[in-house]
């Protein structure tokens, strides 16, 4: 997920990056085909054998002003795609899909599909949103498409009808709640399987992929470019899998690992987090007349978790919000951007000393979508497809609530800020299986992979693990890279991912590059369903 500056306001609620099930709109379907599109790949054994029937191949978009009060060059289509790959004759989905063009015409290259992170982030206003952020030389060159993913804002939206106690996923292990919290994760596993009908277990990467796929051929393209943050790196090494040969040039900033779908990509923030907090210690104990949480790292340390337990006693009232010590454990995004994190923290002490709380030093304004995005969108959309998509891309979760109990109290132990959180159990336990393996990742399909060094929600180490799979990519490490999101910041990677994009060129090796002293650090961003909370995703 890439995400924006978060106000400290609402700390006490649990991220919510995840929206709800209502059953997915449904359309009728193309004409049975009679003739199928070309198999989809044959470059490894592992490319995509699903044939896409030539009636969702040959489809001609719409294309409209998206709304009156947007620009003019913002236009917006829908296009069908299969519910099922495997029976293209049944089910349908709407996919809605958007375009900035290529300013220069001469130099047009293709089309540059956007997406920003999730599972769940809607990624439709992404030309305009991210457009402001790319260089001319990239606008010049690239068609910008932004789609939302299939279950995801318009793109016939799911929701299972959760509360908003439900959608609050971010549970600490406690002896006390442990059976109250096994039958959270049942209820909302119950609750999207009666609501998805049928449609949650094809909610997932592998297809999602293939609506891509769907989108180059209408859009009459041999091959896509692609920009993809987060979430949407692990979209892309799934599409370079199953299309290794209309892979054109990939762009994967701020990296998933693969090989840790999904339990583990939630435990890697637990395992992140703890040398993120170590150095935060540091910073602030060298700020202490700013601060007032200690002059040594151990002052800091024992101020922080000395807060913690005060909230658990008696919690902190922070801008009108009661603060507990397992909220203030929820921050654990922050304290990959030291500076932001010294801030909340001593605002809370602040408070929590009946002092008043001084400013916030820096946010941001919540992005909105246009008007004209009004399809009815379930409150929960983000929360279903989330938990559609992180538990039916893989079937390796345990299924044995006593596993995640175990595994909750060796994790608090081992990463105190977030390990329970992390192991905690979740939905994916009481999913169903969803309707394919999870797609390994194996190919020398050239991309660039973006990762900066401190990231709080896909940490360095999954950057790296997504490099050994594509082996044809290269890496480049902003060394002091703070916070999620790097192409677009105006840090030291944005050079050599735009001349990849306009030129192909990819570095030699894997390379890094350092931020400059006094650069601002990447903010956090956040998809615009859920402005004001914590990250949940990625």
């Amino acid at each position: 997920m890439r995400n924006r500056t978060v106000p400290v306001v609402a700390l006490a609620v649990a991220a919510t990056l995840l929206p709800v099930l209502t059953p997915a709109a449904t359309a009728a379907p193309p004409p049975a085909p009679t003739t199928a599109a070309p198999p989809a790949a044959t470059a490894t054994a592992a490319a995509d054998t699903l044939a896409v029937p030539a009636p969702y191949t040959r489809q001609k978009p719409r294309w409209a002003r998206c709304d009156a009060q947007t620009p003019a060059e913002f236009e917006c289509a829908t296009v069908k795609v299969p519910l099922d790959y495997a029976r293209p004759g049944g089910r349908t989905l709407d996919l809605a899909i958007s375009r900035i063009k290529a300013t220069s015409p001469r130099e047009r290259r293709g089309v540059l599909l956007i997406n920003p992170g999730g599972p769940g982030g809607q990624g439709l206003d992404m030309p305009l949103y991210l457009g402001a952020e790319l260089p001319d030389a990239v606008k010049r060159q690239y068609d910008l498409i932004g789609f939302d993913p299939r279950g995801v804002g318009q793109s016939s939206p799911v929701g299972c009808g959760l509360t908003p106690e439900e959608t609050n996923w971010q549970r600490s292990y406690k002896a006390a709640t442990w059976t109250k919290d096994v039958a959270w994760a049942r209820t909302v596993a119950e609750k999207c399987r009666k609501a998805g009908r049928g449609v949650l277990p094809h909610l997932n990467t592998r297809n999602t992929a293939r609506d891509m796929d769907v989108v180059r051929a209408v859009l009459g393209e041999k091959k896509i470019s692609y920009l993809g943050f987060s979430y949407g790196t692990y979209l892309g090494a799934v599409y370079t899998q199953l299309f290794p040969r209309r892979a054109d040039r990939f762009v994967l900033d701020s990296a998933v690992d693969p090989a840790r779908i999904w339990r583990g990509m939630i435990q890697v923030w637990a395992e992140g987090a703890e040398p993120a907090f170590t150095r935060w210690t540091e910073w602030t104990a060298a700020r202490d007349a700013a601060y007032g949480l200690g002059d040594t790292p151990a002052e800091v340390r024992a101020a922080f978790w000395d807060l913690v337990a005060r909230a658990d006693r008696d919690p902190v009232v922070l801008d009108g919000t009661p603060l507990s010590g397992d909220d203030i454990r929820t921050l654990r995004p922050l304290f990959f951007e030291p500076e932001y994190a010294a801030d909340a923290v001593a605002r809370i002490k602040r408070a929590a000393d009946g002092g008043t709380p001084a400013p916030l030093r820096r946010s941001a304004p919540p992005r909105t979508l246009p008007p004209s995005f009004t399809r009815a969108v379930p409150e929960d959309n983000g929360d279903a497809a989330f938990w559609s998509v992180v538990c039916a891309d893989t079937r390796a979760w345990p299924r044995d609530p006593e596993r995640y109990r175990r595994d909750a109290i060796r994790d608090k132990a081992a990463y105190p800020l977030y390990g329970d959180f992390a192991s905690h159990i979740k939905p994916c336990a009481f999913w169903g299986t969803g309707s394919e393996p999870a797609t390994t990742v194996d190919n020398t399909v050239r991309a660039l992979i973006l990762q900066n060094e401190w990231d709080s929600q896909t940490p360095l180490v999954s950057g790296q693990g997504l490099r050994r799979t594509m082996k044809g990519a290269r890496m480049l490490t902003v060394l002091g890279g703070e916070g999620h999101g790097v192409y677009g910041t105006g840090s030291c990677a944005d050079r050599t991912a735009t001349d990849y994009l306009t030129t192909g060129r990819l570095p030699a090796a894997d390379t890094t590059c350092r931020t400059a002293p006094g650069q601002p650090v990447t903010s956090l961003r956040l998809p615009p369903s859920v402005p004001h909370a914590l990250p949940k995703g990625f």
